[in-house]
C-alpha cells in the first residue's frame, strides 16, 4: 500500500466537508453499479441475497446508515486497496456524476493536495464528447518538463495542445508508440502556436527540423546570443546546439516506431523507459520555446 491511512483519512475529510455528496448527479446505486457488480458482493444484512438489495434497504427505504458509510464498508475496500480508492475518486469527477466542470477540477485539485504525498494524482487521461475522462497515474512516470508545459497549455487555454499532453501522459506506459509519435507532433503544435503570432505560416512542405529553425528565428534563438565573457558561456552554447539533435532524434525515433508508420511484422517495440525519454526530451524542447517566447513578449 502507497497511500497511506494519513491520506486516507484527509481525503475522506475533505469529501465529508464538501457541500456536495460523494455520487453526485447520479443516485448511490446507479454511482456504485459503474465501479463493481453489485448483484456480486456479500450483504451485511441478513434479509438480502447480495449488497444491492442491502444498499437500498438502508439507502433508500430506510436511510439508516450515514451519508459516508462507503468510506468505511469493507466490501469496497477503500481504507485499505489503493486502486480501489483512486477508481472511487475518479469516478467520482467522471462528467455523468459530476457534469459542471469547473467543480469537477476543483474537486481533482483537493484530491491531488492529498495524494501527491505518496507520488500520486488523477489526471485527464482522454476527452470523450468533448469531456475530460480523469484517472489515476503515478507522479513519477510523467516528465517534470511535461508537468509544467500542461501547466501553461491550461493557463493559456491551448486546447490541443492540452489533448496532446493529456494522451502521452495516459500512454508512456500503456502505449509507447502512441507516445513517442505524440511527443513529436506536440513539438510541431507549440512551433506552430509560437509562429502564428508572428504572422508566420508554415509550409505544409517543412519537416520538423526546418519548424523548429523557423520558430527559433523567429524567437532570435541562437548561440551568437551568448556573449564569450558570459558565465559558462560554452556550456550554454552546446545545450543550445543540442537542440537540433533532439529535433532530429524526435524525427528519426517517430518514424521508427511511432504511431503513423507502418512496420515490418515481427519489429521489436520500444519500452515506458524510451517513450518517456522521446517525452521528456520534447516537453523541454517545448518548455525552452515557451519560456523564450514568453521572456521576449515581456521585454
Amino acid at each position: 500500500m502507497t497511500i497511506t491511512e494519513i491520506t486516507r483519512d484527509a481525503l475522506f475529510k475533505e469529501l465529508k466537508g464538501l457541500p456536495l455528496y460523494w455520487w453526485g448527479n447520479m443516485s448511490e446505486l446507479d454511482f456504485l453499479k459503474r465501479l463493481c457488480n453489485l448483484t456480486e458482493m456479500p450483504s451485511t444484512d441478513k434479509r438480502f441475497p447480495d449488497a444491492e438489495g442491502d444498499i437500498r434497504q438502508h439507502r433508500v427505504n430506510n436511510l439508516d446508515w450515514d451519508d459516508y458509510w462507503i468510506f468505511y464498508d469493507e466490501r469496497f475496500n477503500l481504507q485499505r486497496n489503493d486502486k480501489l480508492l483512486l477508481e472511487f475518486l475518479a469516478a467520482t469527477v467522471h462528467p455523468l456524476v459530476c457534469p459542471d466542470r469547473e467543480q469537477a477540477q476543483a474537486l481533482v485539485k483537493i484530491y491531488n493536495r492529498h495524494l501527491s504525498f505518496d507520488g500520486w494524482e488523477l489526471a485527464e487521461v482522454y476527452q470523450e464528447s468533448g469531456r475530460f475522462i480523469y484517472g489515476p497515474r503515478e507522479l513519477t512516470a510523467t516528465p517534470s518538463a511535461l508537468r509544467r508545459l500542461s501547466t501553461i497549455a491550461k493557463a493559456n487555454d491551448f486546447e490541443y495542445l492540452n489533448t496532446q499532453i493529456a494522451r502521452m501522459e495516459a500512454s508512456i506506459e500503456s502505449d509507447p508508440e502512441l507516445a513517442i509519435g505524440t511527443a513529436k507532433e506536440l513539438v510541431e503544435t507549440v512551433c506552430k502556436t509560437i509562429l502564428q503570432s508572428f504572422d508566420v505560416v508554415p509550409e505544409g512542405s517543412w519537416t520538423l527540423t526546418k519548424l523548429v529553425k523557423e520558430t527559433s528565428n523567429a524567437l532570435k534563438i541562437t548561440t551568437a546570443d551568448v556573449a564569450d565573457d558570459a558565465p559558462a558561456a560554452e556550456t550554454v552554447r552546446k545545450i543550445l546546439g543540442s537542440l537540433s539533435g533532439i529535433v532530429d532524434g524526435l524525427g528519426e525515433l517517430r518514424n521508427a516506431y511511432g504511431t503513423g508508420h507502418g512496420k515490418p511484422l515481427g519489429a521489436g517495440g520500444l519500452r515506458a523507459r524510451h517513450a518517456s525519454l522521446a517525452v521528456g526530451a520534447a516537453s523541454t524542447l517545448a518548455l525552452f520555446l515557451f519560456d523564450t517566447f514568453k521572456h521576449k513578449q515581456q521585454r
